[in-house]
């Protein structure tokens, strides 16, 4: 692994061949606005694997459908069959995050570098231990979409992507991977302060993903149309905020306001964490409200709320949804 000093020269950062690690809703839907720009993207597929291959991919966007042809899609069973890239993007769900101690080494050359696109708190500095902080670009995605079916994704709001770089500003080489997502359509903001753009998007992963679970499975609209439940919704972002600034980062009320006021063009949205439950599926349970919990606690934030939640989802993941 090349020391930090010289790894990706900035201006001849390559970035032409990706491999999609994670190819849920979130991993299909970016690498097919990539592979539809002209990127080689290679697919690290599992449970959809012969249907990819065999259907290729279809991505819905409200009355648009973007698709890459079984003959076209680039679809792998293995890192090892992927071998080297010149980007490696994570959107693998946190509960499988002691795999990728596995599956991101043959992905790897000398300048390869890796962009996460992982929920919650702690997968950028489990990806800094495996592969090097150097390499790792921290990334948030604003985004809402759901897999509907084996290589089909339907996608409620685009959104945007966040990113920026582990404990320092943004330099040239995280601006060219914020002008790949330009080229591809996507709406893209590299930062600065990477860390407080995650605490920003637990504002809303953890009220309405938390609630529509502890509710029994109430979607987006429904947990609003409440009024009970729509304060509840936001005395938890407050705590999210008061957390997040105990720690130095900054979350204006307009960005709180603006969480809520996007919520409603939703729909009768389940959000991700929902769907897994109902699904039978793990629950990013402890990236998306156990670390921050613990972040919070361990600056002295006060969070009730956040520590009640997360009990109470402890318990309903550990036992599944009611028949």
């Amino acid at each position: 692994m090349p020391p930090a000093g010289a790894y990706g020269h900035s201006e001849g950062m390559r970035l032409e061949r990706i491999a999609i690690v994670g190819s849920g809703a979130i991993g299909l839907y970016y690498g097919t606005q990539l592979a539809l720009a002209g990127s080689d993207v290679r697919f690290l597929l599992r449970r959809d694997f012969d249907a990819v291959r065999e259907h290729g991919i279809t991505v819905r966007v409200g009355e648009r459908v973007q698709s890459i042809p079984a003959g076209r899609v680039g679809a792998y069973a293995s890192s090892a069959d992927i071998g080297p890239v010149d980007l490696v993007i994570v959107t693998l769900k946190t509960t499988a995050n002691a795999q990728l101690a596995t599956l991101i080494p043959p992905l790897l050359g000398p300048e390869t570098a890796v962009l996460t696109l992982q929920n919650g708190l702690g997968s950028d500095e489990l990806l800094a231990g495996i592969c090097g902080a150097e390499r790792v670009f921290s990334g948030l995605s604003f985004i809402a979409s759901n897999r509907v079916g084996p290589g089909e994704v339907a996608c409620f709001y685009p959104g945007t992507i966040t990113l920026g770089e582990l404990g320092r500003a943004a330099s040239e080489r995280a601006r060219a991977l914020g002008a790949l997502w330009t080229r591809a359509g996507v709406k893209c903001q590299v930062v600065d302060n990477v860390a407080e753009a995650r605490w920003r998007k637990l504002i809303w992963n953890v009220p309405f993903n938390g609630l529509s679970i502890a509710t029994g499975g109430l979607t987006t609209d429904r947990l609003l149309a409440d009024a009970g439940l729509a304060a509840e919704v936001r005395a938890l972002m407050d705590e999210v905020a008061v957390a997040a600034q105990a720690m130095g980062l900054e979350i204006p009320e307009s960005f709180i306001r603006g969480q809520l006021d996007v919520t409603p063009s939703l729909g009768a949205y389940k959000p991700s964490s929902l769907l897994d439950w109902q699904a039978g599926r793990a629950v990013e349970v402890e990236a998306i409200w156990g670390e921050p919990l613990r972040r919070a606690q361990a600056v002295g934030a006060t969070t009730p709320r956040m520590a009640l939640l997360y009990a109470l989802l402890r318990q309903l993941t550990s036992r599944g949804p009611a028949a």
